[in-house]
């Protein structure tokens, strides 16, 4: 449906035009939000219910109202100026400053990447295919897809992906937890701040919210072209997507937590969850993680790579766009394809450290995130920037409370790697 047929639906009925513009609009905010719950998201949280029980349910909640607030700021920016995170940064603090940034992010990003295609693998040698077969495969289809697509198709695609997450809530019920339980140490924090408590709540927090998510969801809004009159529904989508995120994510801690926390199983990797599942929830569970783990892996090896080219192109002053063809943005579509090529490539490498990629990817998101979220913060309470789009008193200060937990999680992950240099997982 084109834009003037939506706006003559408004003329006509405004709940039906209202219905029919969200439904233009949906997209950014649910896709990256969804992406979050990637082959690296999903290891944490399965590492996080199999070796910590119930214990890390409470940290969702905090950070879903943080995630909410966060991806609310980004989807404002973007409408209010109209340019990606990235291109804000490089106006404002310079190409020099940028520039760091942008290594930084590519390094961490690169390694989220890997872990994507290791979640890919992983998840159809369960279905008993080989990664020589799987991953070649994949990294054709995720290039093909955005290099030959447009950012209308591409979405669809992505939206449908989303529809599959779905199946880690069946199996968080399958698993016939004690929702008692499950409630109580959801709404009161049993926390106990060692080493290894302390790495894996930051994990958690790295993977659900992550740096490449602020780029993305921005780059995405402008790429659209959705401006300012259509705020209001950009803001329900990026909302309702950061809130299903980490409900995903919920079912995911609550199914290993219910099955291989109680049978005394410990795991290293996603795809040891799948297995371990089937004698102690049936098939049903072990088809249902494994099948989840593939569509959320070839889903963000599509999407974290699109990502990093936005950002980095940006910061640089490179032209992007899904739209463009690729002798009209060399950078961005050489970029996105060197980051498949690379993290498809070394998926495929005899005895590489695949686990220590996909977890440590994910606690290098967590080290990155308040670096982000302090330009955040200086860009969108800048009035000269934002103009009415400031951020309120309440916005600020639950967002600097995100930013100061992080930061002394992080200190305490570096003391306690000091003193206990073989405590990690």
């Amino acid at each position: 449906m084109t834009w003037t047929k939506i706006k003559e639906k408004i003329k006509e009925n405004r709940f039906v035009a209202s219905l029919f513009l969200f439904l233009a609009i949906m997209g950014p905010g649910i896709i990256t939000a969804n992406v979050d719950n990637d082959a690296g998201g999903i290891a944490t949280y399965s590492l996080a219910g199999a070796h910590f029980g119930y214990t890390l349910l409470w940290s969702l909640v905090p950070i879903t109202l943080a995630l909410v607030i966060i991806q609310e700021m980004c989807a404002r920016m973007a409408v209010a100026t109209g340019k990606g995170l990235a291109d804000l940064i490089r106006e404002n603090f310079g190409v020099k400053l940028t520039f760091y940034l942008m290594v930084a992010l590519l390094f961490v990003n690169l390694l989220n990447v890997m872990a994507e295609f290791a979640g890919v693998a992983a998840s159809l040698e369960i279905f008993h295919i080989n990664k020589l077969i799987s991953v070649p495969l994949s990294a054709l289809f995720v290039w093909m897809l955005v290099v030959k697509g447009t950012y209308k198709s591409v979405e669809k695609i992505f939206l449908t992906a989303c529809l599959f997450y779905v199946t880690y809530v069946f199996s968080g019920f399958i698993a016939k937890p004690e929702w008692t339980e499950v409630f109580r140490q959801t709404v009161t924090p049993q926390i106990d701040f060692d080493f290894k408590y302390s790495v894996m709540l930051i994990g958690i927090i790295g993977t659900t919210i992550a740096p490449w998510m602020q780029f993305y969801l921005q780059s995405s809004i402008v790429d659209k072209g959705i401006s300012v009159e259509e705020y209001k529904h950009v803001r329900l989508d990026v909302i309702g997507g950061s809130i299903i995120a980490p409900v995903v994510a919920f079912f995911i801690v609550v199914a290993c937590a219910a099955t291989l926390f109680k049978a005394g199983i410990t795991i290293e990797t996603a795809k040891d969850a799948a297995i371990a599942l089937e004698p102690l929830a049936g098939k049903n569970a072990k088809w249902l993680f494994a099948f989840g783990l593939f569509n959320a892996s070839i889903f963000a090896a599509s999407v974290l790579p699109l990502s990093t080219a936005y950002c980095i192109c940006e910061g640089m002053g490179w032209d992007t766009g899904v739209d463009k063809r690729f002798e009209e943005a060399p950078q961005f579509f050489g970029l996105y394809t060197a980051l498949i090529v690379i993290g498809a490539g070394v998926v495929l490498l005899p005895n590489f450290p695949l686990l220590k990629i996909m977890y440590f990817s994910q606690v290098g998101n967590g080290i990155l995130l308040p670096v982000i979220l302090i330009f955040m913060l200086l860009l969108i309470n800048d009035k000269n920037l934002m103009g009415e789009f400031v951020n309120n008193k309440f916005v600020n200060v639950v967002t600097w409370l995100t930013v100061a937990l992080i930061i002394i999680l992080t200190i305490l992950m570096v003391v306690f790697s000091i003193l206990y240099p073989n405590a990690l997982l």
